[in-house]
């Protein structure tokens, strides 16, 4: 792939192990930042969403993008400001690009290839397979994905072929969901969170960077796609193999999901309820995962 890849949110878990990728199999790799401090190893440009600037030189000569900007929906609590950022993080990044290349004119960009999440089917729907055609749910975190693609949507208006995947929880030994369920147990404090049989729709790091690549090269793919392992686990499942895997005992009882609101307030829905989300649709457009069962997975990350 001698072309020019693009990525928003470069230098996040996602973008980290993406631009490795991508520069492995011969791409040029740029990113956007906040702030550009020339130190990078990657050549990174400035922009500034909130005032709707972006570096003129930072599209020159891109040929795809990889839009993965986005505040983190689980690092705080939900407050009314938080809640704003995390929106806007979203939408008026999607909006500053798409204005960006519409400025250009005439412009070589072949794809756009954006971030989307599973929270777009709702807070929990329990043990049904929900697929991409499935109705968008209740709460906050399927407000602001609606929200969120509707804006990468108009990306469309332009010419260019846009592909949106809907992440699921990220497994990564270096940040992420696992980290966080990884310290207690650890610590022989782990348990499985509220009633445990959510379901917790998983992707390897390593397969999700495969995907936005497979989405790159694949010309006839647009549209949405879940991100997801063909098979997903409950949080039962995920603790208990977690803990397998690290030779960890795990006896505690769960954690109560009324204990978790009062520590997280309206962000404990993240955790306390799950999606089963079905991978069919990016498998039959011919996309091969490595990690398919989680334990090796897990084992892959952890040992």
């Amino acid at each position: 792939m001698d072309v020019t890849v693009l990525i928003s949110g470069g230098t996040g878990l996602v973008g980290t192990r993406l631009t490795q990728l991508l520069q492995e199999k011969g791409c040029t790799v740029t990113h956007l930042s906040r702030s550009v401090s020339g130190d990078e190893k990657v050549k990174t440009y400035q922009w500034n969403i909130e005032k709707k600037e972006i570096d003129p030189e930072a599209l020159t000569g891109v040929d795809y993008i990889i839009h993965l900007a986005g505040a983190s929906i689980a690092d705080k609590r939900w407050t009314d400001k938080r809640k704003e950022l995390i929106l806007k993080s979203r939408t008026e990044s999607t909006q500053l690009l798409r204005d960006s290349i519409a400025k250009l004119g005439n412009h070589a960009i072949k794809a756009f290839v954006s971030a989307s999440a599973v929270g777009y089917y709702g807070i929990d729907t329990g043990s049904a397979w929900v697929k991409e055609e499935s109705p968008s749910g209740d709460g906050f975190a399927a407000e602001v994905t609606r929200q969120w693609e509707t804006a990468v949507d108009e990306v469309t208006q332009l010419n260019i072929r846009v592909v949106k995947i809907r992440i699921g929880i990220v497994l990564s030994e270096k940040g992420g969901a696992l980290v966080k369920i990884m310290q207690p147990i650890k610590l022989g404090a782990g348990a499985p969170l509220g009633r445990g049989g959510q379901y917790m729709s998983w992707i390897h790091l390593d397969d999700l960077c495969h995907l936005f690549i497979f989405a790159l090269e694949q010309k006839d793919m647009a549209g949405v796609y879940n991100g997801v392992a063909p098979h997903p686990a409950t949080n039962h499942e995920l603790t208990k193999k977690t803990a397998d895997v690290l030779n960890k005992p795990l006896f505690l009882p769960n954690v109560p999901a009324f204990a978790l609101k009062l520590l997280l307030g309206e962000m404990a829905q993240v955790v306390t309820g799950g999606n089963r989300v079905s991978s069919k649709k990016i498998e039959e457009a011919g996309f091969e995962f490595k990690y398919t069962e989680l334990r090796p997975a897990l084992v892959d990350l952890l040992r």
